[in-house]
């Protein structure tokens, strides 16, 4: 066992493989009660030693996928853990805080894929953070006002800056990661008064990007639309009622008014969610408005990604009586996917899509969701002279091509984590070891140097408005121009306003 002194007092953690393990530690008080939406107070303090073995309870989970969170769940959320190889205060390693995906409505840091041994023991301190979901976390208030997660985000980052030199880090190197909603967070906290100081890298994995071209984003008036039909559904708007509903009866009014459930001969996209982070003038400010100069973004995404929504044997997430793939993916369902997405440029867009209907969707959603919207990341960041390092994950296991799944949303992680299957596994061979190397090696440097870079020492290309380059990660990693096709030019060709051909 081996123990640490916080500000609130002393935790006692274990060691395995290598690396100590701090979990379950409060980083503010539980959000119960009258501070239920509101914004999160300190931690009490504890006499004595306090376990730290344990995950604590994650999320309440709007939108439950059955997933195996590693822990309970329960509103009382607020805890974050810690992996690191030295609790020598002098240490001063890297730190690389995650914040977890599931798009603002599902998962936590306790999950099996987010454990920090391998990363812990490439020399940097890590820490993984629960927070609010659903409406927990984003529901806006007239009285209470909203946005409680970005607030929950902004007090683990400071819990982190005075209590990380315990665990061998340095408050003054703390890299902010995350994929899918997690990178949404990332790119959010770039606009969020208080948190300036509190990170200085940022890693966006699948998402922060630009809103999709063609799809209206109702932004905080939408989420201030959620929350007025689920006072309703509570039977009135007056918060002191509100903080004594039943948190079972908050999740389920909440369920139904989450964007899940896709229109009429569509399928779901991520663009659709409506407990998310938005631009509220108090907590978040103009996007990008507090992005630092000094603070430097690696950001990309995977080759498939609609591939783990859209998926060869049905949607995700879909009950089973309705996850026929037969009955999904039809020319319609292509059709009203197309005008969904592609705007006035749907006609143009239908003609270049190729291959089946699944085919043709799954490039479209990917397209339109994912990598037009990182290419006007790429455009916009270096219009605004920032440093930026662009990357595409397109390595794609043999488990993977077995599956049709390819390079799918999520993907990446387990190279990143460190995670892969161990040798022998028909899903991962010795390619996939050497890529999840480069992936750590890259991803972990950039947190102590703010460069990334390959095994071998080679650094990644940084964004260049000129001369674009990204880095692409396949059997290894290359450089070279961004890959936009057809599908994604035209999409992209709707920023400018130029009218349809």
């Amino acid at each position: 066992m081996s123990q640490v002194r916080v500000e609130q007092g002393i935790l006692e953690g274990n060691r395995k493989r290598g690396a100590f393990r701090f979990r379950g530690i409060p980083y503010a008080a539980p959000p119960v009660g009258e501070l239920r939406w509101a914004a999160p107070r300190p931690p009490a303090a504890w006499d004595g030693v306090r376990d730290a073995t344990a995950f604590g309870p994650a999320a309440l989970q709007t939108a439950d996928n059955g997933a195996d969170l590693g822990a309970g769940q329960s509103e009382d959320c607020l805890y974050l853990n810690v992996w690191t190889g030295t609790v020598d205060p002098q240490a001063r390693q890297p730190v690389m805080v995650w914040i977890h995906g599931g798009g603002f409505l599902n998962g936590a840091a306790s999950m099996a894929d987010y454990h920090g041994t391998a990363l812990a023991l490439r020399g940097v301190t890590y820490v993984s953070v629960n927070y609010r979901l659903g409406a927990f976390g984003f529901l806006h208030h007239p009285e209470a006002g909203g946005n409680a997660a970005v607030q929950d985000w902004v007090a683990a980052l400071d819990w982190v800056s005075r209590n990380i030199t315990a665990f061998g880090g340095d408050p003054g190197n703390v890299t902010v990661f995350g994929q899918s909603a997690g990178a949404v967070a990332g790119r959010t906290l770039l606009s969020t008064p208080s948190a300036r100081g509190l990170f200085h890298r940022v890693i966006l994995q699948s998402a922060g990007f630009e809103p999709p071209a063609a799809v209206a984003d109702t932004g905080h008036e939408g989420v201030v639309e959620a929350g007025a039909r689920l006072f309703e559904q509570l039977g009135g708007s007056d918060l002191e009622l509100l903080r004594r509903a039943p948190a079972e009866q908050v999740l389920g009014a909440s369920r139904l008014l989450s964007g899940t459930r896709p229109a009429p001969g569509e399928v779901h996209t991520p663009a659709n969610l409506v407990w998310r982070p938005t631009e509220d003038g108090q907590v978040v400010g103009a996007d990008l408005s507090c992005w630092p100069e000094d603070v430097p973004v690696l950001f990309g995404h995977t080759a498939d990604e609609a591939r783990f929504f859209v998926r060869p044997g049905g949607t995700y997430g879909a009950p089973r009586a309705a996850a026929d793939p037969a009955l999904i993916y039809t020319p319609e369902t292509l059709a009203n996917m197309t005008t969904a997405l592609g705007g006035n440029r749907a006609a143009l867009i239908a003609a270049e899509l190729t291959g089946s209907p699944y085919e043709a969707l799954a490039e479209l959603f990917t397209a339109a969701i994912w990598a037009e919207p990182a290419l006007a990341s790429y455009r916009r960041f270096t219009e605004l002279g920032r440093t930026a390092y662009s990357y595409r994950f397109d390595r794609v296991s043999p488990g993977h091509r077995r599956t049709g799944m390819l390079a799918f949303h999520c993907a990446e992680i387990p190279y990143v984590f460190g995670h892969l299957t161990p040798a022998g596994d028909e899903d991962y061979d010795e390619v996939d070891a050497q890529v999840s190397d480069t992936l750590a090696h890259a991803w972990t440097e950039f947190a102590r140097t703010g460069v990334p870079s390959s095994p071998d020492g080679t650094p990644w290309p940084a964004a260049d408005g000129t001369a674009p380059q990204v880095t692409v990660i396949d059997d290894k990693a290359h450089s070279g121009p961004p890959a936009a096709g057809p599908v994604t030019e035209l999409l992209n060709s709707l920023r400018s306003g130029a009218s349809a051909e």
